[in-house]
């Protein structure tokens, strides 16, 4: 696929480019944005979900950040990696700590696998209350 730029885009397409550099106070969007623009609905839809998700919650910015990181490690997306590892040194993550994500993320995948592996139950003690 190509990427769609400004110039070239659609209306509802530079609605989504001009919500997305205004929400981030930069002067283009990013590649991802271009490459998506060639399902307009899905620019749109993943922009609102992710302004809305990624905004503001129960969770600081930092940490989605690096759950996002987290997730984009396992599933192996080095754009996303590249982008969410810079979006959280943006709101002060460290070497350190993008290193020791890497590791739990790369721990929790192997327990992950062994416990389905075995079967293992789950504990009463780790059940939600009913």
């Amino acid at each position: 696929m190509k990427a769609i730029e400004y110039e070239s885009a659609s209306e509802a397409v530079c609605a989504v480019y001009d919500d997305t550099k205004a929400t981030r106070g930069v002067a283009d969007v990013n590649n991802f944005w271009k490459h998506l623009a060639n399902e307009p609905r899905m620019l749109a839809h993943v922009w609102a979900s992710l302004k809305d998700i990624m905004g503001p919650g129960a969770l600081d910015p930092l940490t989605k950040e690096l759950i996002y990181l987290a997730v984009s490690a396992t599933n192996n997306c080095a754009y996303c990696m590249a982008s969410h590892g810079a979006a959280a040194r943006a709101k002060g993550a460290s070497d350190e700590m993008l290193n020791e994500v890497y590791a739990v993320v790369g721990l929790a995948n192997m327990t992950n696998r062994l416990a389905n592996a075995y079967g293992v139950p789950v504990d009463e003690a780790f059940r939600p209350e009913g």
